[in-house]
Formats: structure tokens, sequence, C-alpha cells
């Protein structure tokens, strides 16, 4: 009764965890590398219900349910309730070619697991098979094989190899989601598969195809859970892959020693009291085969895989390793390797929190959002949420451009690509059509409850991979994120962190490209007959991540920190960047917004009053009443924000003070003039205590370290850069280029060498990692998993911006500019230019003298547009670069030259009235020729984006200065009148071509 039970639900449950497209390397679950039938890296088919005449092609069409799935991509239509017709492909096999028969086990259902003939999840007792049937013993693989329907059209069906078996037992989404991923991460490398739970299948006829399978796997890979083990097939499988020496087992929440004959049968233990037994008496088989088949696990010394909740990944990676090893294929061994040491490096951006408190209840409700179950100890903490039913053509309203590529992806009907809005009644979330009349919604409304005059946002979704945390700045969200990542990690592939800031999202997204593998440059397609434009170049390299993300692998996508819901650059809406919800991948934003995507976020409130003192008081410290009392006073100033808090802690643990004490010095610390303005400096505004509390810090470090303290002004330009870990030598440069700072007042100077007599010795100088040292310790920055890099909170970059140091800005450009690289920080490069340039309504903060400038457009802006460009695709921002370049290159020609009206018609050697470039005739020229090769690399980039007539003014314009300059002859000119020449017959074949 149990097996029936345990096999009669299928299809439906398993479609809960979804894919959403089927990408190149997700396609087949039953493939290989020498078979014309079969392919690993096969691309994704459609399904269609009859044969196209123009295009005939063999088709196994099966009956497959229509699942309730809570995938944002709909199942296809085509897919749904057609009749099983092996033979079809055996009474024609002329009309078949290769390509066509690749997609024999292209269709896979929403899970990712096929629902077709080759290996798909169906509903049991199909076709006339009663539950009796099923559960007949095994007596011979061979004989009932060749005693089913339509043994013909099997033995016709010419599979000739497969590299991997995997079988499976049951129907949990843990389970799926984990036998999905390593089957994808398997076809990635190569290595075909065939993935069956046969236990689910309804006809003989798609036994006869799973056994097929079996016979000719090199390596059976069978997947051990605690009621697998009752499962004939399983059994089976065991026996089978045993005798021929290739049985790979993988224990799934059990470990090899759990799976003892004597413990089972005899219900020892908890592990076993409801799933242990005689488990052989439930589908009527021999009691020495199952102990053969179960005795079989403990002779396995090879392959010892366990896969918990904590080492998914590592199970996962190790097993492709292994598996590619003995197949011969050494070099995916070696790049895994490669690859799992690139990730240990570099996946997260900080280093874990060890004094991380707190926030049970909000870790439990995120990860009951995106995987819409709470395992482990979490369930004790979490129990008021309940999953809310799954629902199908989930799509919350995205641009065209995705719309468009969703459509072509091959996604279903037209009701499927409508998008649609998310409304809430008082009951459940509802989904309209946006052609739905805001009436409509209101009378729903009023029907529903009182009416609030006003729209609402959606509730939040739960299992829909999705999940928005939103709060006030240093409430703690970057801190609840990274724990959530730490702690599941081994349930992704790999955790992709993406700065969420308005101008670097773009080129944050487009960073994945290391870590995901894509080539998102610029395709050299002069050469071709059609040149793409700016806006499909830039799309194809953010489809090229999307589409990765959209495979059936599981990833984490953090956006941590998201200012606004378009890009800066474009306006563009940043979920065109997201994969769809409801699939493998899964996305965390943070932000400060009330709200995102139309998506109710989690509003992260403050710690409790435990919580926030022991994040105070630390772990070791003890402190009398009055002193707690104190705390409890600072707490209240601070309004409770978690980044003060944090800051008091590395205060109270770095100096033998008292909390009493510490709050007497910051009642007395003046407060500074600093205008504020914006939504950004809410909480400076309302919190004059946070301010006083960091000027006390900084006159800490200053007393510590002497009048000019490195801490304090690698703070101050801290603010400058970007928001992503700087590099402590650049830092430490652009604090050391600061003009010195004036000693503090003789009051002030004795307060704090009391307070401060138990840190250092005064006037002792330190170096750059003793003050990054000290950073880290007082909580004023964070450490970076990167080495030799600091991350510091975006309250504390708003500070330092907001004193308005002197030259704090020009050094922090000077450091960069001298000391930055294209490999290692092309997001402070890009800062440094932010602040030099105009872009936006923003006036330039810094002025450059000449001979700085050109060297900045030689060193960095050339360099780094060509770059931006070429390697990420990102046309607008490369060229908005070189165009803000080109107008400081004039307007400082133009200062050169304010006397002279025209400078190349007039001769400067007779006039009487001096100019600069009478002065400095050299610097001038090398300012014309630094101009004309700005220019000259404009025109270029506007070929490769087919914008012929502003590319040809352009490189005329440097033709002529070079020209005037230089000579006709030299190798300058030359180049750039070629470069003229090759755009003016493009010109010319774009206009026959439009001619005719």
């Amino acid at each position: 009764m149990d097996i029936q039970e345990e096999s009669s639900t299928t299809l439906g449950p398993l479609t809960a965890m979804s894919s959403r497209n089927m990408s190149s390397s997700s396609s087949a679950f039953f493939s290989a590398n020498q078979s014309p039938f079969f392919s690993p890296r096969s691309s994704s088919c459609q399904l269609s219900e009859s044969l196209q005449p123009d295009a005939p092609s063999c088709r196994i069409h099966l009956d497959a349910a229509a699942p309730s799935t809570s995938s944002a991509i709909p199942e296809p239509k085509s897919l749904a309730n057609v009749g099983c017709t092996f033979s079809e492909v055996a009474a024609s096999p002329a009309g078949c070619n290769a390509g066509d028969l690749q997609n024999l086990d292209c269709i896979s259902s929403s899970v990712g697991i096929s629902s077709c003939t080759v290996s798909g999840y169906c509903r049991p007792y199909e076709d006339g098979y009663s539950g009796q049937k099923e559960k007949r013993s095994k007596k011979g693989r061979n004989k009932r094989t060749s005693s089913i329907p339509g043994s013909r059209s099997i033995s016709s069906y010419r599979l000739k190899s497969c590299d991997v078996y995997i079988g499976l037992h049951g129907r949990k989404p843990p389970l799926i989601r984990f036998a999905n991923w390593l089957r994808v991460e398997l076809e990635i490398q190569g290595i075909s598969c065939f993935v069956s739970d046969r236990a689910g299948y309804r006809n003989s006829c798609k036994l006869g195809i799973a056994e097929k399978a079996m016979d000719v796997a090199s390596f059976g890979i069978v997947i051990i859970t605690r009621k697998s083990l009752k499962s004939p097939y399983t059994i089976e499988e065991l026996q089978f892959f045993s005798g021929k020496k290739n049985l790979v087992p993988i224990y799934f929440d059990l470990s090899p020693a759990d799976c003892l004959v004597r413990d089972i049968i005899e219900k020892r233990g908890e592990l076993w009291d409801k799933n242990g037994g005689e488990l052989w008496l439930l589908y009527g088989g021999l009691e020495q085969e199952w102990k053969d088949a179960v005795h079989g696990l403990s002779r396995v010394e090879e392959w010892k895989l366990e896969a918990h909740d904590g080492n998914w990944r590592d199970c996962i990676l190790r097993a492709v390793t292994l598996l590619a090893m003995k197949l011969g294929r050494r070099s995916v061994a070696e790049h895994l390797t490669k690859w799992r040491k690139k990730v240990k490096e570099e996946e997260l951006p900080f280093t874990r929190n060890e004094n991380f408190i707190g926030r049970k209840k909000e870790l439990s409700q995120l990860e009951f959002m995106l995987f819409g179950d709470v395992t482990g100890d979490s369930r004790h903490d979490y129990i008021d949420l309940k999953a809310r039913p799954k629902r199908r053509h989930l799509t919350i309203g995205r641009s065209k451009c995705n719309l468009l590529e969703e459509r072509h992806m091959g996604n279903g009907s037209k009701e499927e690509k409508t998008s649609v809005l998310w409304k809430e009644s008082e009951k459940e979330i509802e989904m309209q059509s946006i052609e739905f009349s805001h009436r409509h919604y209101r009378s729903r409304l009023k029907r529903g409850g009182t009416y609030t005059g006003r729209k609402r946002g959606m509730k939040i979704l739960y299992g829909k991979g999705i999940a928005c945390v939103s709060g006030d700045s240093g409430i703690g969200k970057t801190e609840l994120i990274l724990e959530f990542a730490y702690r599941f990690h081994q349930r992704y592939k790999m955790v992709l962190w993406i700065g969420g800031e308005s101008r670097y999202i773009r080129q944050n997204y487009l960073n994945l490209r290391s870590f995901l593998e894509v080539d998102v440059s610029v395709e050299n397609s002069l050469e071709k007959t059609r040149i793409k434009g700016f806006e499909e170049q830039e799309e194809a390299a953010v489809s090229g991540i999307r589409k990765e993300l959209m495979r059936s692998i599981p990833y984490l996508v953090i956006i941590d920190n998201l200012e606004s819901e378009k890009d800066w650059w474009d306006h563009k809406l940043v979920m065109d960047l997201l994969p769809r919800f409801g699939g493998e991948t899964h996305v965390i934003i943070s932000t400060c917004l009330p709200r995102v995507l139309n998506l109710e976020p989690l509003k992260l409130s403050y710690l409790s009053g435990v919580e926030a003192m022991s994040l105070m008081l630390g772990r070791d410290k003890e402190y009398p009443v009055a002193e707690v009392d104190a705390l409890r006073t600072i707490e209240e100033k601070l309004g409770r924000l978690t980044f003060g808090l944090a800051v008091v802690s590395g205060i109270l643990s770095e100096l033998p003070i008292t909390p009493s004490r510490l709050l007497d010095t910051i009642n007395r610390m003046p407060l500074k003039d600093m205008s504020w303005s914006g939504k950004e400096a809410h909480s400076f505004r309302q919190n004059n205590f946070l301010l006083q509390l960091f000027d006390v810090c900084f006159s800490i470090f200053d007393h510590a370290d002497g009048p000019r303290s490195l801490a304090t002004r690698m703070v101050l330009v801290s603010g400058w850069f970007a928001p992503c870990a700087i590099p402590v030598s650049l830092l430490a440069l652009a604090a050391q280029k600061m003009p010195e700072k004036q000693k503090g007042t003789c009051f002030w100077r004795k307060l704090l060498k009391s307070l401060t007599c138990g840190l250092t010795s005064s006037h002792t100088k330190k170096t750059e990692l003793e003050a990054s040292s000290l950073l880290v310790r007082f909580n004023i920055a964070r450490s970076s998993t990167k080495q030799g890099h600091i991350h510091f909170n975006e309250i504390i970059k708003l500070y330092a911006r907001k004193r308005e140091v002197t030259g704090s800005a020009q050094a922090t450009v000077q450091a960069v500019i001298s000391q930055g690289s294209i490999s290692e920080s092309i997001e402070h490069l890009w800062a440094a230019c932010f602040l030099l340039f105009a872009f936006g309504h923003n006036p330039a903060a810094v002025e450059l003298e000449v001979s700085e400038l050109l060297y900045l457009v030689k060193k960095v802006v050339l360099p780094l547009a060509i770059h931006t460009f070429i390697t990420y695709s990102r046309c607008t921002a490369a060229l908005e670069l070189l165009h803000l370049c080109t107008n400081a290159l004039e307007a400082a020609d133009q200062a050169f030259v304010t006397p002279v009206d025209k400078w190349f018609d007039k001769s400067l050697c007779w006039r009487s009235i001096q100019t600069n470039a009478q002065l400095n005739p050299c610097l001038w020229q090398e300012l014309a020729l630094c101009r004309a090769t700005v220019l000259e690399t404009r025109g270029k980039l506007m070929l490769r984006c087919a914008q012929f007539n502003i590319g040809d003014d352009l490189i005329r314009k440097a033709v002529f200065i070079r020209t005037s300059i230089c000579g006709e002859d030299h190798p300058d000119t030359i180049s750039a009148r070629e470069t003229l020449s090759k755009l003016t017959r493009l010109i010319a074949n774009v206009q026959i071509r439009a001619s005719t």
C-alpha cells in the first residue's frame, strides 16, 4: 500500500521545481556523443502535435499530465494529452534524420526531468496497468522486456551508448532539485545521461527504454533515500549495477553506515522506525534479493558520495569529477578543479561575520520564500507561514525586449505570453491581465473589503525563488543576506553577488561572465552582412548572462543595495537582468526602497533588546546595572541602528573604557556643521548621535597615530571610491595625497589621550595594513574575501563625502590614475571618471591640469572605454565616456588658444599677443593629437555599431587635425586615412544594398 501511495503522485508535484527554458545543456536526459540519435549538447526543441510537411521528423508522443506548476514559464501545450505511439518511430525510419532525432529526448517537463517516453515522470497504472500489475515480482529484465508491447519499436531504437544512468525514487522537491542539478552538470561536461524514476512510469514501453539505457550505461548512479529501499525498481538497479561493477550510490540525507540490513529490518533507530521493516513484502519481492542488493552497497568502496543539506555542491562536483576521470575525460576534471578554486576565492565579497546575532525568523522567512519549505533546525524557529497554492502562467510584467526574447525561446501560446500584473485581495493573491481596466480592479477590492484608495502591491511570494529585503540604511540587510548565503551556499552551484548601485549595476552584472563562462564581448561583425547596433549588442550581452541563469542549474543571485528599479545609463528596468521567477535560480534583493518590482518586501526591523545588548557587549564582558543602563541609552540614541551598535561594540572591545564614559564622551563631542540633502541623508538628519560617534572614532585614530592619522584619512577618501571592495594600497595612497590635518584643541587632546592609553603609543605612525586592521576592528570597515581589500558601509562613505574635506576627491582621483588598473579596479576607474567628467546632470567635482588630463586620457580613459566596449558590450557607457573626454579636451584646447579664433588658419609666429599655446607649443600639439586619437577611437567604435555617418564625421576631424600638425605622410595620418577609406566603402555597400 505504501508503494501504491508513493508512486501514485508523480508529475504534478515534481513540476513544482521548474526550469524555465530548455537550454543547450539541459534539454536531453538520455543522450550519447557517439549516437546519431542523441547528444548531450543538443539544442532546445519543441514538440508539435502534428508533423510539419516541410520539415519531416520523428516524434514520440506521450501522455504527460498537465501540472499545476509554479514556473513562470508555462509548460508548452504541445506536451499535454497526447498518446504514446512509440511504434511511429520504427514505422518510417527513412523520414527521420539525425538532427530531427536529437529532439527525441529534448522534451523536458517543467522540472527539467523529461516527460517523454525516454525518461519521463508519468502517472503510473496507465494503459490498463493496475496497481497489482505494478507490484508483481521482477523475474528477469530481458524476459520482461521482450514481452512488453511495442518491443519491435524498442529493438529498432538505435541506442548505442549512454555514459551515466541516474535512478531515483520519490517526488520531494529537494530530491528532484538535486537530481536535476546533477543531470545538467554532467551534460554540461559532455557526459550523456539518462534520468529515470521508473516507479512513476505508466506503461511498459517507457520501462523498456529505461532498461535499455541501464544495459548500455557505462556507470549507474542510484540515489539512495529513506524510502527508495522499498521500491522494487531501486532494488533492481542496485542488483544490476552491482553485478556489472559500475554502481555509483549517492546517499541522499543518509550515510553508508545507516544502510545496514539488520537495522532496516528490525527498525532500529529513529531513521528506520518509520521507513524500515521487511520492505520486500511491500512489493512482493524476494527477501534474499533485497538483502543482497542492500549488502551490495557496503561492497562499493571507491564511491562514498553523501548528499546532505550542507554539501550538495561538493557532492555533485565530486561526482562529476570522479565520473569524468573514470570515463577518461581528464580535461573535464582539471577544468572543474580550476573553477572550484576560483569560486572559493571570489564567490562572496565579504568574510563571514562570526559574531552574527539574531535574525533567526528572518533567515527562515528567506528560506521559505525561496524554497517554499524550511529544513533543519529552522523548523523550530518558524511556524507562522503557510505555503500558498501554486498557480500556472505566473509572470510579473517585464519589458518588451525580454517578452520578445522569451517568445523566441518557445514558451507557449499567446495566452501564456500575456504580460500580467499582480493584484491583491483579502483572501489570496490574484493575477490579472494588464488589459483589464483599473475600474474592474477597484470593484474587486470593494467586494473583498474597504477600498484603501490606492493600488496595493503583491504580497510576499513563497516558493517562487524571489525575495526582497527592505529596511533603513545600516539596519543589517547585507549582514542578513550574507549569513543566508553562507548557510545555504551548498544548495547552489554558486552565489553571484551583484552591487545594486544604479551607476554600477550593469557592469557588476556583466562581471558574472567569468564565473558563468559566458562570452559577452562585441562580435567582430565588420565582415558580416549585418552589423548590430548599440542596443542589440548590449541586449545580446545581457541575454547571454540571463540565459545561463535560466538553465536548470541552481544559482543564487544577490543584488545588494539596489538604489533604483531602473538602470542609470539607459533607464531600463533592472528586472530585465533577472531570470524568470519560479525556476532553479533564486534571487535576493536588498534595498532601502519601500517596494521593488511590485513585490512586497520582507521589511527588516531592529534587533530585539537582548540581541542589541549582546551585540554591543560581545561574548565575555559583563557590566554592572549602571553600565548596562548606559548601553541602553546609547542604543536608544543611535536609533537602535545595527551598524551603530557594531561600532560601539568595536570601541568597547578595543579600548579600556566603560559604557558610561563612552556615552559621556560622545555627548561632549562637538557636532560639525554639514549640509544634508536627499533621501540618503535621512539617517543622519535624524541621528546626530551617530555623527558624534563617528567623530569620536576618528579622534581616537588621530590621537593614536598622531595628527596625520592614516586610518582617518583612509576613511575620508573612501567616500569617493566605487561602492565595492577597495585595495588597501590604493586607499592608503589616496590618503597620503591628502593635505595635512591641523591639530585639535588642547582640551580634546587631553581627553582622548586618557581614552586611548591602552590602544597604542602616541604619534606612532602605522603602516597601511595596520591602519586597515584598526578600521576593521572598530567595525568602521569590514574585511573582504579579496586579499588586501576592505569594504566600507555606505553610511560611512556618505559621511565622508558630506564632511567635504579639502583635497579628498582630488587625492582619490590622483591615486586611481597613478595606480589603478583595468584588471583589478575597473569600478574605481569609473568612479574617478565620474568625478572628472560631467556625467548626466552632475557637475565635475575635480579639475586637472592639462598635463594630468593628457596622462588620464592615455592611461585610463582610452583603455577603459575600449575594454568596456569590446569585453562587456557596454556601448553606450563607453561612447559617453569618450564624448565627455572629447569635450574636456576641447575645453582645454580652447583655453590654450583663447585669443585665437581658428588657430589652423592663422600664423602664430607673428602675433604680438602671447597665449598658452605660444608659450608651450609642444604641450598644445600633444593636446590636439590626443583629441584626434579620441575622435578616431570614437569613429572606430561607431563602425562596430553601424553608425557610419557619425563615424565618418569623427574620423574626418581626426584626419584633419593630424594632417595639420604631423603632415600627410605621418604614419598616424596614413592610418586614419585608411580607416576613413574602409568606412567610405562600408557606407557605399550599405547604400547599394538599400537601393536593391
